[in-house]
């Protein structure tokens, strides 16, 4: 049975009607899938089916371990949304409810090379001597976790040095308590630092220059 109603992908083919450069999409599961690799691997595969400019692999996170290792992949289900390089876009769970509009935006971004970022961020992510990853901690009910998520795939896309990871934290439970997790959005940086809510562009690029200090 589809994941997505006819009504859905209507609308994601005219989201890609003009996408540009090809995105791949990199599944992570498993032959004796986890709660949500099943559903996770059915969503991608119906939305690869949605533009030509998209393409979907599915690995398996024990047997094809060394591209999991490569791509610093350690939980399932997992996707790497990844274009002429690996940009550090990750989303770990299942991208549904709100979060499959971040989904379509990293897609987007990925494949039109459009972040919108601001000259002070991307001066400040120029200038970076270390690397930075931020943990955006979420739930699929939540309508103001896609704004923090899409931040870190923006700042993730633009540099180098940036890591941006969804994690759908009612699937990785031993990870909402490791970061203390009580509410969602809550974006971790770099394990210690925290970030709660969804942040304007500026106030979390204050956060992480604090964080990196």
């Amino acid at each position: 049975m589809p994941l997505l109603e006819d009504s859905v992908k209507d609308q994601v083919r005219e989201l890609f009607s003009d996408l540009d450069k090809q995105v791949n999409l990199k599944v992570f599961t498993q032959k004796i899938e986890c709660q949500y690799c099943a559903d996770t691997h059915q969503l991608v595969e119906e939305i690869g089916e949605l533009s030509q400019k998209i393409t979907v692999e599915v690995l398996d996170f024990e047997d094809d371990k060394a591209t999991a290792d490569k791509y610093n992949v350690d939980k399932i289900p997992a996707v790497v949304a990844e274009g002429e390089k690996d940009y550090g876009i990750r989303f770990y769970g299942i991208p549904g409810g709100y979060e499959f509009t971040s989904l379509m935006e990293a897609i987007r971004m990925i494949s039109l090379g459009e972040h919108g970022l601001s000259e002070e961020t991307k001066a400040y992510l120029d200038g970076l001597d270390q690397d930075l990853h931020l943990q955006v901690f979420v739930t699929p009910s939540c309508p103001y976790c896609p704004r923090a998520v899409v931040l870190a795939h923006k700042m993730a896309y633009y540099s180098d040095r940036v890591t941006g990871d969804m994690v759908e934290v009612t699937e990785f439970p031993h990870l909402g308590n490791k970061y203390s997790v009580q509410g969602v959005p809550r974006t971790v940086i770099n394990e210690n630092d925290f970030q709660e809510g969804a942040a304007p562009e500026q106030t979390m690029l204050e956060k992480i220059k604090s964080a990196l200090a």
